[in-house]
């Protein structure tokens, strides 16, 4: 598998503080691949050179063989991006917002059967603002699909979601996995990125300080003498919640 993601040596600062500390990595084309990390380890500045939102203060940063740095506007179009909140115009309908993110990009897309891919067919003519958090979570991934893009980015998506809805939108990601896109996901959620990511980057006080798949990083662990104090259940109190209720989603 060839990389459609580099980075090498990529730095940026932020007055006195070293937020990204020349860090090196690849992403392969058609993996998902998460960046995980405390709050302030330098995970949001990365995701946004890669994004072409901010520009690094050295490094290189390579999207499907675009030069983040020197062509930003060429690599957007490249990318597809969805944030933790999107603010989308009110009194647009699900289909609307759709197609006006495809007017932004200058495209020409089936807004229906993008809709359809998200399972929000049925919601193609209600207001966005009357959305669930889990449909406006899938909205806001169709939006980010509107430019067929190389790489989706993937920031919390299922933060504050239902279990129901959790479930569903991991089955999305690996939908569009499938599909050929490459995800490049931030989660917060390590069980997560372990039923998800192919490979994992952990990054601590602006440097990647572990890289491998999620089983290898745990088969490791246990290899240096780590065990827990009690052993792990082989259900948890969320399989319980889903057995009980169902895993079909619960969306007015």
């Amino acid at each position: 598998m060839t990389a459609i993601v580099t980075v090498r040596d990529l730095r940026k600062r932020y007055g006195d503080i070293e937020a990204v500390r020349g860090i090196s990595f690849d992403v392969l084309q058609g993996e998902v691949f998460g960046l995980l990390g405390p709050n302030g380890a330098g995970k949001t500045t990365t995701v946004e050179i890669l994004e072409g939102l901010r520009k690094a203060d050295g490094g290189d940063a390579i999207v499907d063989g675009i030069d983040v740095s020197k062509e930003p506007a060429k690599a957007k179009h490249r990318v597809g991006v969805q944030l933790q909140q999107s603010a989308f115009p009110e009194n647009f309908t699900a289909k609307e917002t759709v197609e006006l993110f495809a007017l932004c990009y200058g495209v020409t897309v089936d807004a229906m059967a993008l809709l359809k891919e998200v399972d929000l067919a049925d919601k193609a003519g209600q207001r966005q603002e009357k959305l669930s958090g889990g449909q406006r979570q899938r909205l806001s991934i169709a939006t980010a699909l509107v430019n067929k893009p190389r790489v989706l980015f993937l920031d919390e998506p299922t933060t504050g979601l239902d279990p129901q809805a959790r479930r569903n939108l991991w089955e999305l990601v690996r939908g569009i996995r499938q599909s050929g896109t490459t995800v490049f996901l931030t989660t917060h959620y390590m069980d997560e990125a372990e039923v998800l990511c192919d490979r994992v980057a952990v990054m601590d006080h602006g440097q990647i300080i572990a890289m491998d798949p999620p089983r290898a990083l745990i088969t490791a662990l246990l290899g240096r003498g780590f065990s827990k104090p009690v052993i792990q259940q082989q259900a948890n109190l969320e399989d319980v919640f889903l057995d009980l209720t169902g895993h079909e989603l619960r969306e007015d």
